[in-house]
């Protein structure tokens, strides 16, 4: 964790359709016009507060992901499971004293960096908070593993996860992966409903990538192939390869809640 001078007072708002969501936008918009370090800025904020669940804060995360060297995440819990949402709907009056402050710490986490390759040779880089995977829907997906571009194993089954630190509580938790401290720059790469027989054999458990390694899939049938980025997800019928490494960009939190890691994780999965 760091302390920095945040220069930048715009914000922007990024609300779920809920009317619970609606009423807190409208107070922090409210808060905001009064305020005299404060103004709305949707184009170019240097803070970007997320009003919703986990869903609405991986929204506002792509809407903007081109502008992560400048901007700072928060996110006001009014939906189902708020993991990245640590402020409650009747603390605005105790975020507004933070957002006002000169002082701000925030806290930075790895993201994922993926590379996809057409047939035609076609490059296109992405960037994932949580997790990328790479699955077919109605049949089993077929890809070669390479880890730092050393053959691993032949992948048989419904598909593979690749997740962050921060992602590894979401989808890859549901799946058997392991959770992750995102203060480790690692990659996890777990196997979704793996064929194991004496055909068809994988190492079966989760795999923790190092911060300077790197993971390469091939795809030996690339029909009905699946990319999902976080809640995106896209259409794959040419992908011939995907590569994935931690990124040299990063996600910024504003941390001022007293908020552990692990104190997170107790209450989303466990209760207090």
């Amino acid at each position: 964790m760091t302390t920095t001078k945040m220069k930048k007072n715009k914000v922007a708002i990024v609300v779920s359709d809920s009317e619970e969501s609606f009423k807190v936008k409208n107070k922090l918009i409210e808060r905001i016009h009064q305020s005299g370090q404060l103004e709305l800025d949707e184009f170019f904020p240097g803070i970007v507060i997320s009003i919703g669940g986990d869903g609405t804060f991986l929204r506002a995360f792509h809407q903007y992901r081109n502008r992560l060297d400048e901007v700072s995440f928060v996110g006001i819990h009014t939906g189902h499971l708020g993991f990245y949402t640590d402020w409650l709907a009747e603390e605005v009056d105790e975020l507004m004293e933070i957002l006002e402050s000169e002082q701000k710490r925030i806290n930075s986490y790895p993201l994922l960096e993926i590379t996809t390759e057409k047939s035609d040779g076609t490059k296109e880089k992405h960037i994932a908070l949580n997790e990328a995977t790479i699955r077919k829907s109605s049949a089993t997906w077929k890809g070669e593993i390479f880890i730092s571009g050393e053959f691993f194993e032949n992948f048989r089954g419904d598909g593979i996860s690749i997740s962050t630190p921060t992602g590894s509580t979401g989808y890859n938790k549901s799946i058997g992966g392991a959770v992750v401290h995102p203060s480790i720059a690692t990659l996890q790469l777990s196997e979704i409903a793996s064929l194991n027989n004496r055909v068809f054999r994988t190492l079966g458990s989760s795999l923790i990538i190092g911060p300077e390694e790197d993971l390469s899939v091939h795809i030996t049938d690339s029909e009905g192939t699946i990319l999902t980025m976080d809640n995106l997800e896209f259409p794959c019928n040419d992908l011939q390869r995907a590569f994935f490494k931690i990124s040299k960009k990063k996600v910024s939190f504003l941390a001022e809640k007293d908020v552990t890691f692990w104190r997170r994780v107790r209450t989303a999965f466990i209760g207090e």
